[in-house]
């Protein structure tokens, strides 16, 4: 089950999202057996592994003590694809035969050879080695013993909109013995910063008289903000009424509402999950009150959400950060409480009979490692079937040792009939503008994964359901989500002389659903059809188009399914904040 929110703040506060259930497809990388290093090693330098920025470099990067995770490729990887693309064929007499837990890493884990090499070869190089999991081998020590063991060097950057972060400036080298076994190195880079697909809707309020409602009339009900509207706030500070739907004070959608405009009634009981262990992945703390407020208005004072906290590492109240790293308390505790609100009461929304919901929790942190962490659990505990993410960052700043460690355990969750959704971003085709301000197309990771569903968005528009408990779905209405199709690459889009707004201002300011070609994987089997090979379309080109596949193959794109996630025709959420919830959005 999957969100794809981008929730607004109006009075109550209102989100977007659905709930989709789907399986997906396959993309391998590499693998080969590692032996020993020698004692005179030839080093080989790793493909990709140097960073693309136009960043202006500020000087050298030095850390007393530093983690790193060298991402190991998994063994056999021949017959994983074979296996992943059997389990999902209909023909096959291997349709939906699930791996049990464990069972992944005693088939395709590195062998204890390759495991035993990195560790030695590490250690060698005067570094503490822990395994993360299988796959995963953690190297602590001081940034000189980390560059000197990698051949590489660090240096710290300055991005366009003042951040400051480090780097690796060379490529990462290592014993042409070990580097074929050897996918990545995590931890080099601190640009994977995470973030949740959430933006507040500036300048709108609650119609007169309606703030504090505790439900919705016609009376507070508007059409759909103009660009003109949008204009007038942004150059002359003048903010709109806004009100949409049935929740309390037109707040957004009710479940009632969003199951019947997209017709899950019809469904019957498996549509609203029963018997079925859902879970979310999130970065930031929350407030189960919430949870239980929103549950009570709209499913009544008997039902109760069926939650479990799972954290890891901590957890955004009591993080434990691996080395070097950065969880910075500005992001942690309650940073993102409007999100794993808005996550946890759409799955509710959608699938009310679910008989339990985990909500996995991790820091949030700067170079992956929490998140990778946060994923593996997820994985090797196999409990849930549907997992939802709604935290991403773009593929530019993720880099390439992060998304193939993330690949294999989606993988992993594949094949162990672990469904694994993530929404596909809300700036458009430019993903990167809100981390890094810079407007190459780019998509999202994990969302952009060949083995997880990218959930993108659409509007309702100038549909408004109003109180109507069963509103029949407006045909011909639903499309593309741009408001107003202002996020745009036009120079000037409702500005003034003196201040231009450019569209990719508006991508930021309002949004669009996201989506567009994947800078590292190649298509996957299943992402065919009619209409998917287009003149966007791109195809591998060693570097920036699927670098992961060979050149000249199709690349992924993305979304893979779409639904209504426009802030402007939201769903209604409940979420609460006070001085006891620090950084709270919801305060």
């Amino acid at each position: 089950m999957s969100l794809f929110r981008r929730p607004i703040r109006a009075g109550a506060v209102a989100v977007v999202g659905v709930a989709m259930i789907a399986a997906t497809g396959a993309f391998g990388a590499s693998v080969a057996m590692a032996a020993a290093p020698s004692s005179s090693p030839r080093f080989v330098a790793m493909k990709g592994s140097v960073p693309a920025t136009t960043d202006a470099k500020t000087g050298a990067y030095q850390s007393s003590r530093m983690s790193v995770e060298v991402v190991l490729a998994p063994s056999h990887q021949a017959q994983l694809n074979a296996q992943l693309a059997a389990v999902y064929n209909r023909n096959s007499p291997d349709y939906q035969r699930w791996l049990s837990k464990g069972q992944f890493a005693a088939r395709y884990a590195p062998s204890a050879a390759t495991r035993s090499a990195v560790a030695s070869y590490l250690r060698s190089s005067g570094l503490k080695v822990t395994f993360a999991s299988p796959f995963l081998v953690r190297a602590t020590g001081s940034s000189r013993q980390v560059t000197a063991a990698f051949r590489t060097t660090l240096s710290t950057y300055r991005g366009r909109h003042g951040v400051t972060y480090f780097s690796n400036s060379a490529a990462v080298r290592l014993p042409s013995t070990l580097v074929s076994g050897v996918a990545g190195v995590v931890g080099l880079t601190n640009t994977a910063r995470t973030h949740a697909m959430v933006q507040r809707a500036a300048g709108a309020t609650r119609p007169a008289g309606k703030a504090a409602a505790s439900s919705a009339s016609a009376s507070c009900e508007t059409g759909y903000p103009t660009a003109q509207d949008f204009f007038n706030l942004v150059n002359n500070g003048t903010g709109f009424a806004f009100g949409y739907g049935g929740g309390p004070g037109c707040s957004g959608l009710t479940p009632s509402q969003t199951n019947s405009l997209y017709g899950a009634p019809n469904v019957g009981a498996r549509g609203k999950g029963a018997g079925v262990t859902e879970a979310v992945f999130e970065l930031s703390a929350y407030q189960e009150s919430d949870i239980d407020t929103y549950a009570h208005q709209f499913f009544g004072a008997g039902y109760n959400p069926p939650l479990e906290n799972v954290t890891v590492d901590g957890g955004p109240l009591n993080p434990v950060c691996p080395a070097g790293d950065t969880c910075p308390a500005s992001i942690e505790g309650y940073a993102g409480d409007i999100e794993v609100d808005a996550d946890i009461e759409q799955q509710i929304a959608v699938a009310p009979d679910v008989s339990h919901l985990i909500v996995y929790n991790a820091p949030n942190d700067f170079t992956g490692q929490t998140e990778l962490d946060e994923y593996t659990a997820i994985a090797n505990a196999d409990t849930a079937s549907v997992v939802s993410s709604s935290w991403a960052e773009c593929e530019n700043d993720a880099g390439a040792p992060l998304v193939q460690a993330e690949n294999t355990i989606f993988e992993q969750m594949a094949l162990q009939g672990q469904s694994m959704f993530s929404s596909a971003g809300d700036t458009g085709a430019f993903e990167c503008i809100r981390s890094d301000g810079t407007t190459i197309p780019n998509v999202l990771d994990p969302s952009s994964q060949p083995w997880v569903t990218a959930v993108g968005g659409t509007s309702f528009e100038s549909d408004n359901p109003g109180t109507s408990a069963h509103p029949a779905y407006p045909a011909g209405v639903e499309s593309v989500w741009n408001v107003d199709n202002l996020c745009n690459s036009s120079a000037n889009e409702g500005g003034t002389s003196a201040n231009p707004l450019s569209g990719f201002f508006w991508c930021g300011e309002v949004g669009a659903g996201g989506g567009g070609n994947s800078q590292f994987w190649g298509r996957p089997f299943y992402q065919r059809g009619p209409g998917v090979t287009s003149k966007y379309s791109t195809t591998g080109n060693g570097t920036t188009q699927c670098s992961l596949a060979k050149q000249g193959t199709p690349c992924r794109e993305t979304p893979d399914i779409s639904a209504n996630a426009d802030e402007y025709t939201p769903y209604a959420e409940f979420c609460t904040g006070s001085a006891a919830t620090p950084n709270s959005v919801c305060a």
